[in-house]
């Protein structure tokens, strides 16, 4: 199981938010380039960096930031937010990331997912985003009325692979993941899952890790890393099996 620490970028710096929630964030740094390059010093095996000004107005608005981070890090970084159209998918690839997240796109361009998957296979994931089992999109604040797990069949069958799965009521909450429907998700698509959203604590990652079996094959941690409530090195240890080696 990989542990993909997120730097999420707003305004040019390194933020979470709590459910999404514009008016309830937390700024942890003015440089969020620093900031990737410590995680990867402290053991990092990939990024996950997501461009929130471009999941909210629709097109990529931080990327000079990504550019810097794609140059500092030699670990493989997943990048998404407001990526809505091809041009945007080429010139992320084109400057290094490992992976692109197409979100919002796999409501309202799902054709765009089909040739994207066609073009470059494992590179492209969806970020399927749920708030009570229904997909919210452009930066969640709004929900659609289809299903999560509905709309994973439908890219399942346009070619995808592997889906970060969020549950929204938990994202940045340290409240822990909702394990129910992560295993139901998991279970009903036969999907790789990228579980994202409420790790507060080491138990709750030995949890994910006891769910390897259905596809839950990484785990994007956010806040509980900016505050200190599970270190990297713990998180790295519980995922790889070796918590007594670690100590």
């Amino acid at each position: 199981m990989l542990i993909i620490p997120a730097v999420d970028l707003r305004e040019g710096k390194c933020v979470r938010l709590v459910e999404g929630q514009l008016d309830q964030e937390t700024i942890y740094s003015d440089d969020p380039v620093a900031m990737a390059a410590h995680w990867q010093a402290k053991g990092a095996q990939m990024l996950h960096v997501v461009d929130l000004d471009g999941a909210f107005s629709g097109s990529p608005k931080n990327l000079n930031v990504i550019k810097d981070i794609l140059k500092v890090a030699s670990i493989p970084v997943q990048v998404g937010g407001g990526i809505r159209n091809m041009q945007s998918v080429e010139l992320l690839l084109e400057l290094g990331a490992a992976r692109v997240i197409l979100g919002t796109s796999a409501i309202l361009k799902p054709e765009l997912v089909s040739e994207a998957c066609s073009r470059y296979g494992d590179s492209i994931l969806v970020g399927i985003d749920g708030r009570n089992g229904r997909v919210a999109i452009e930066g969640w604040g709004v929900t659609v009325e289809k299903g999560t797990i509905e709309l994973a069949v439908e890219m399942k069958n346009l070619g995808i692979n592997r889906v970060v799965f969020t549950d929204i009521r938990r994202d940045g909450t340290l409240q822990g993941p909702n394990f129910e429907a992560i295993s139901e998700f998991a279970g009903a698509t036969g999907l790789k899952v990228v579980a994202s959203g409420g790790v507060s604590t080491p138990e709750d990652l030995r949890t994910l890790k006891k769910m390897e079996p259905l596809g839950i094959d990484s785990v994007i941690m956010g806040k509980a890393l900016y505050a200190g409530t599970v270190t990297l090195s713990e998180a790295l240890a519980i995922a790889a099996g070796e918590e007594a080696e670690a100590g």
